[in-house]
């Protein structure tokens, strides 16, 4: 049997219409899971989108509902949704540290409690993944609410692990810079940025039986890290 494959298998992915959350949701499917995906924008392709701002409690929970009630179980939820603009600290208003702490942390919040309510009553149990960021690890000037978000969600992620196990394994993220970005190719050891499929097939690892007694886990999905400042000398010498 393929320890990566998901047929019949119910996944949730937040934020899945562009970006990571639609390369995961397309691995996923790809895989033979059944997949709901959902945004606050609809994308061209609705057949399997629930329009949810998880931000909201009540939203989220109605989301777990819709995959429940079109798959008739839970099996994954990967809480992908998040984001921040460029803004630095000393002038970034109370509303927007607020609303970029709620997207980032209290929203897998609301999503996490909903899917493991289902997940903790069912055969077989759940898996529940954070997408979080190398922001959450290092100093994060100018995203400083974002870092200190993507911090807090990897704690939550541990802690959830420790409340909600056996039944049901969280785990997190660690994700570096995706995309095109020259600037990180040049720090970055594996010498390029990751693209949205390498974020995606580490979350069909966590969610599979290979990983069946990994949780509480933050897997560091960023290409060995970024090189140090103050060893740029060496590396140049290298």
């Amino acid at each position: 049997m393929d320890a990566l494959d998901f047929t019949g298998r119910s996944v949730v992915v937040t934020g899945g219409t562009r970006g990571i959350g639609a390369a995961i949701a397309r691995a996923f499917r790809a895989a033979g899971a059944r997949v709901l995906v959902c945004g606050r924008n609809q994308p061209d392709v609705t057949d399997d989108y629930f329009r949810a701002d998880v931000r909201d409690p009540y939203q989220a929970a109605a989301l777990i509902s819709e995959a429940v009630r079109r798959h008739g179980r839970l099996d994954v939820v990967v809480n992908n949704a998040g984001g921040s603009p460029q803004v630095f600290a000393d002038v970034a208003s109370p509303r927007l540290h607020a609303k970029v702490i709620e997207l980032n942390l209290i929203a897998p919040l609301h999503v996490a409690q909903a899917a493991n309510a289902v997940m903790c009553h069912q055969p077989g149990g759940g898996v529940i993944l954070m997408i979080g960021s190398v922001s959450g690890i290092r100093p994060s000037p100018g995203t400083a609410a974002y870092g200190a978000a993507k911090a807090g969600l990897l704690h939550l992620a541990a802690s959830l692990a420790v409340e909600w196990g056996p039944r049901v394994r969280v785990n997190s993220l660690v994700v570096g810079p995706v995309g095109d970005d020259a600037a990180a190719a040049e720090t970055v050891a594996m010498g390029r940025s990751a693209a949205p499929e390498d974020v995606a097939g580490a979350c069909l690892l966590l969610a599979s039986p290979l990983a069946g007694y990994v949780s509480g886990a933050a897997l560091a999905v960023h290409g060995g890290g970024e090189w140090p400042a103050y060893l740029a000398e060496l590396r140049t010498r290298a």
